[in-house]
């Protein structure tokens, strides 16, 4: 028996409920809708039915194909040179999700960054080599993750 406590379920057999809590969940995170009544009276959905199911569906991509990592890096103190590392992990599928920046000592600030992986663009193991290569970055570590 696998002990994470997921399944895979096709979303056909399942009740329209969780169908329309995902639906909720993604009004409220995109922003076209403010609260949770507003976006569970669009749907069409309890806000009841909601709470009670909200913390525990959620679509597979969401789940199992993206993985959360950290990274420390010493960015030289130069124009552009954080700019080009966050439009090196855009551009190989990474969403920041926390950036921590120092202020710069002797020429040079660390930074931590907290990111979203799509498993299917970039492994793990490709993001340190792949960010130290940028112009300005003294040294990239993964601090963790997979």
């Amino acid at each position: 028996m696998n002990s994470s406590g997921f399944i895979v379920i096709s979303r056909d057999v399942l009740p329209e409920i969780f169908t329309k809590v995902i639906e909720v969940k993604r009004l409220l995170a995109c922003g076209e809708e403010k609260s949770s009544a507003a976006a569970c009276k669009k749907i069409g959905v309890s806000r009841s039915a909601y709470y009670k199911y909200r913390d525990s569906v959620f679509t597979y991509e969401e789940k199992m194909t993206q993985k959360v990592i950290s990274l420390y890096a010493v960015l030289r103190d130069e124009p552009g040179v954080l700019s080009s590392v966050l439009s090196e992990l855009h551009r190989h599928g990474a969403n920041v999700l926390t950036l921590n920046q120092s202020i710069p000592v002797d020429g040079a600030a660390t930074v931590t960054f907290t990111v979203r992986l799509d498993e299917n663009l970039c492994s793990v193991s490709e993001y340190s080599p792949m960010l130290s290569a940028v112009d300005g970055v003294v040294e990239v570590k993964l601090i963790s993750g997979e």
